[in-house]
């Protein structure tokens, strides 16, 4: 889809209609154990809180020990719930796999996964502790090996699961229309460098309904409902890393954080959400379709195996 093309769409997502969704329609989550990576701010905050108001057994999936705590003693305060910190940095393959198996030593089971956490470099300088490009090695590659440590877990769970199915819920982005994958600028290089930080970004997020979609394609028959979405444009701290300007700019088109959090929710406990496998979730709470490009059957073998072959010797 070119971008003249994608100019409904992006209007449509921009600018979406007010919600029909509410927090007070997720089901009681008692006896589910959930992740979300990127807990500590923003979406992520917001859909721990809402999650443990529903009393599911929440996992904070961050690398900072000492504001994960601070934010477990704020949730709890504000929900009489305890969440658990799991110590996990996204930009280090060696962080991820340890993290894994901290959870796989403490959990049996994992029913929702919310692949929510992401960085926005404001340069294109930035790279991951093993030298890819720090977006697409945080946002993609980082989510993608994270996922494939916790399928075991994943798999066994829907097994025994009333429903036999368990869900994995990756957010993009709107910006992934923007930009599709340039493999040559995924690890560090001159063409990393010659790109454009906020293209890489968009890269990042067009991987992410990518390994979404092909997630789904094949895990799908094992009981993983695999769903991609765009959160909305959301008052996040994602936003840090740019300029004053850029931030006031931006700011003209955000949403609340709450907002952002609704289409996650809506996929990860909804019941009709196990049956939302292989789909694209729009702002708030609605299907909807991203780019055509993301869901070429092709594509996404070829990205899994280049995923695979960065970690296949870990």
């Amino acid at each position: 889809m070119g971008i003249i093309a994608s100019l409904p769409t992006l209007r449509d997502q921009s600018f979406p209609p007010k919600p029909t969704y509410s927090t007070d329609d997720i089901p009681d989550l008692t006896g589910k154990v959930v992740i979300v990576t990127g807990g500590t701010a923003g979406i992520g905050k917001f859909t721990c809180k809402t999650l443990l108001e529903h009393n599911a057994k929440v996992y904070i999936a961050a690398r900072n020990a000492e504001k994960a705590a601070k934010v477990m003693e704020e949730l709890q305060t504000q929900t009489g719930k305890e969440a658990h910190f799991l110590k996990v940095d996204l930009a280090s393959l060696e962080s991820i796999k340890a993290a894994a198996e901290e959870f796989q030593r403490k959990e049996s089971q994992l029913h929702i996964l919310f692949n929510n956490g992401g960085v926005m470099d404001s340069t294109s300088n930035g790279v991951t502790a093993d030298g890819y490009d720090l977006q697409f090695g945080t946002n993609a590659l980082g989510h993608f090996y994270f996922t494939k440590l916790l399928l075991p877990t994943l798999i066994s769970t829907a097994k025994t699961s009333p429903d036999k199915k368990v869900r994995v819920v990756t957010s993009s982005s709107l910006t992934h229309f923007l930009h599709g994958l340039d493999f040559n600028t995924f690890k560090d290089g001159p063409a990393k460098r010659r790109a454009f930080s906020y293209l890489l970004y968009s890269q990042s997020k067009f991987g992410n309904v990518v390994f979404g979609l092909e997630l789904a394609r094949r895990y799908g028959d094992q009981g993983i409902v695999s769903i991609v979405l765009n959160p909305g444009n959301i008052k996040s701290d994602l936003l840090r890393n740019l300029s004053l300007i850029q931030q006031y700019f931006a700011s003209w088109f955000m949403y609340p954080t709450s907002y952002g959090a609704f289409t996650q929710l809506w996929g990860g406990t909804s019941v009709e959400g196990a049956d939302f496998n292989g789909k694209y979730l729009r702002p708030w709470a609605r299907l909807g379709k991203p780019d055509p490009k993301a869901e070429d059957p092709e594509l996404g073998k070829q990205l899994w195996t280049w995923f695979e072959e960065q970690v296949e010797k870990l």
